[in-house]
């Protein structure tokens, strides 16, 4: 059993004590300890990587069928057991509303489920034959240990999305949480005892550990989720050891609202889109362009669902919790400050609430007048604010959208089909909603354009990304080709050009 007081690291199905650093996890609601962290020293991690080696050799020669009934107990094993405990760790570790944090846990079963099938569905392709006799096709292996480096805001859930994936191709994984989120991902660890001993591994550390596992020649691809600085430094490390990598960076999505939009229906999926997790998603909007027939009725409606919203503790009746960390909370302030002193308006929020003055705490923040030249246009604020300009109609908000370093998501709102097929075509995003923000889907690929990263979890894609493809061409009556050494004579030319006889 994990105890969130113990320095541990975990090796299915064992909670081990870990040697290495140990650090103190602090409540960002309350500033108190939530429990203590402890890293493998450099002897343990090596030991991971041999262990986790080992168990995927086995792994991997199990056929399609028998892998996916283990994945599919596994799943069983997440639905029946009783993850309050890890729910309230979360809550305590990065603040997220424990409703949240149950409905997170929630969703992560059915991944396993999907790709136990679809792995035994995609194994391979055959191909037309280019040659009489010959049969020609393509089969899909695992690449061996993968490494996943999660982020806090959904540790649990994107952990599962890419740790399926990797499982269902074969490959043994190890994970890395986000230092923030390590008590709750290690507590949910124990859904896996279905697995083969050793063939997946839990192990805390920041971006030493993280680098140490990607240099390492026995682990064999990643999967990233984070900042844009701290995936180019991944990308960079995976590439220099020719290691695949999946990575999302985040985003500072845009939301369209235009004059045909159903204000009531848009102002609410606004606050759900900018402020859910207290703006700490990587798909939340934070960037709004408002059409100007529109702009002060919906400013008015998005402002009065706002201030429906409850602050506190993630463990209490409440909506919006602390951000993640000090660090977290002084860039919002800034961005905000920057935006404000260069002519934006706060319609609402914009302040640490005076009632919660203890803790990561900041508003619900709604800015009007904001201009492209402004930081928090520029910048993933990762934080409850919702930055809104002014536009004359949807051709110069899908302009303004479009102008930026970042390319996850993208949002409108619009009863127009005409308005949502123009901007499903034109806006430059990995993912496009209409009149639903933040909707996934396990069967469809989830990833960015331009600086929100490479590659895709989920879908078929999610799937390839943790396997690698094996051409195979069999000529099973063999006999000599017509076209093997050596030539036949007439083929030639001699000196002087001319074809022999």
């Amino acid at each position: 059993m994990f105890d969130p007081d113990k320095p541990a690291y975990y090796l299915n199905p064992y909670y081990l004590p870990a040697a290495g650093p140990v650090s103190a996890t602090i409540d960002p609601a309350t500033l108190e300890k939530a429990g203590v962290v402890g890293e493998p020293d450099a002897d343990q991690l090596a030991g991971v990587i041999d262990a986790v080696n080992a168990a995927q050799k086995d792994w991997k020669q199990l056929d399609a069928k028998s892998r996916a009934k283990i994945l599919h107990q596994v799943a069983t094993a997440i639905e029946t057991a009783d993850l309050s405990r890890c729910a309230e760790l979360m809550s305590r570790e990065m603040g997220k509303p424990y409703p949240d944090a149950i409905g997170e846990l929630a969703n992560c079963a059915p991944i396993f489920r999907y790709y136990a099938e679809m792995a035994r569905d995609e194994a391979g392709k055959i191909a037309g034959t280019t040659q009489t006799g010959s049969f020609q096709y393509v089969r899909y292996e695992p690449l061996g240990v993968s490494v996943h480096i999660m982020p806090f805001n959904f540790p649990v859930l994107l952990m599962c999305w890419t740790v399926a994936a990797s499982l269902a191709a074969g490959n043994g994984c190890i994970v890395k949480p986000a230092p923030a989120t390590t008590l709750s991902t290690l507590e949910f660890m124990r859904c896996f005892a279905a697995l083969p001993k050793g063939l997946i591994a839990c192990v805390a550390g920041g971006a030493s550990t993280a680098r140490a596992l990607i240099d390492s020649p026995r682990t064999h691809a990643v999967a990233f989720t984070g900042s844009v600085a701290a995936a180019k430094s991944v990308a960079m490390a995976a590439a220099a050891q020719l290691k695949p990598a999946v990575i999302e960076a985040g985003g500072s999505d845009p939301m369209i609202i235009t004059a045909n939009a159903p204000i009531d229906v848009a102002a609410a999926g606004a606050v759900t889109a900018a402020f859910h997790l207290t703006g700490q998603i990587c798909t939340s909007a934070e960037r709004f362009f408002v059409v100007d027939e529109i702009h002060d009725r919906f400013v008015e409606a998005f402002a009065r669902e706002t201030a429906r919203l409850r602050l506190g503790n993630g463990l209490e009746r409440s909506e919006i919790g602390p951000l993640v960390s000090e660090a977290a909370r002084a860039k919002v302030m800034r961005l905000v400050g920057d935006a404000v002193g260069k002519g934006a308006k706060v319609v609402i929020g914009g302040r640490v609430p005076p009632a919660l003055q203890k803790g990561w705490f900041y508003e619900p923040t709604i800015l009007t007048g904001c201009t492209t030249d402004m930081a928090i246009m520029q910048e993933e604020c990762f934080g409850p604010v919702a930055s809104i300009v002014r536009v004359a109609d949807l051709d110069e908000a899908l302009r303004l959208a479009n102008d930026s370093p970042f390319g996850l998501g993208a949002s409108i709102f619009t009863t127009s089909l005409e308005e949502a097929m123009e901007a499903a075509d034109r806006l430059e995003a990995g993912m496009v909603w209409v009149n639903n923000p933040l909707i996934d889907n396990d069967a469809l690929p989830f990833g960015g354009w331009k600086s929100s990263g490479l590659g895709r979890e989920l879908g078929r894609q999610g799937l390839d990304a943790f396997r690698r493809s094996k051409m195979v061409i069999i000529d099973h009556k063999p006999v000599r080709q017509g076209w093997w050494y050596p030539y036949p004579d007439e083929w030639f030319r001699d000196a002087g050009g001319r074809k022999h006889s």
